[in-house]
């Protein structure tokens, strides 16, 4: 794997460690390189979006990169220096968009234990999974 995406959500710990661990093992490849991104999810309907101030997306994508970057400073090794991407969206979508502009070969995230809305609805990761033209390995 010489590109892999760490896809993070920054709100949910549950996962951190052992997808790091696994990205991080991934990034110490000799070539690779190492991208994590997190998305802030969209509003979900054009209505509700429009309760929100004009320049609400751009303060947010801002203020996230420098959580983002404490994020990274603090949980990763010295030796390994990932590329930081923040995004706004829906977030499976957003996910394999970033994927495929990078051209990376794996994509790398955690899941949590599904409820039953996610069996309704279905979980982002399962639909990275579905929708992923990438190799996806999910950390438990």
């Amino acid at each position: 794997m010489k590109k892999v995406l760490l896809a993070i959500d920054l709100v949910h710990q549950e996962g951190w460690d052992a997808s790091i661990e696994h990205a991080v093992m991934l990034a110490r490849t000799p070539g690779a390189e190492l991208h994590v991104l997190t998305v802030i999810p969209d509003y979900g309907m054009a209505i509700v979006g429009s309760y929100f101030p004009t320049d609400y997306s751009e303060t947010a994508i801002r203020e996230t990169e420098a959580v983002l970057d404490t994020f990274i400073a603090e949980h990763f090794p010295d030796d390994v220096t990932p590329a930081a991407h923040v995004r706004h969206g829906t977030i499976y979508k957003e996910i394999t968009g970033v994927a495929d502009q990078l051209g990376v070969d794996m994509i790398v995230m955690a899941s949590h234990r599904p409820e039953m809305k996610d069996y309704l609805l279905g979980p982002n990761v399962a639909r990275v999974v579905r929708h992923a033209r990438q190799s996806v390995t999910v950390i438990r």
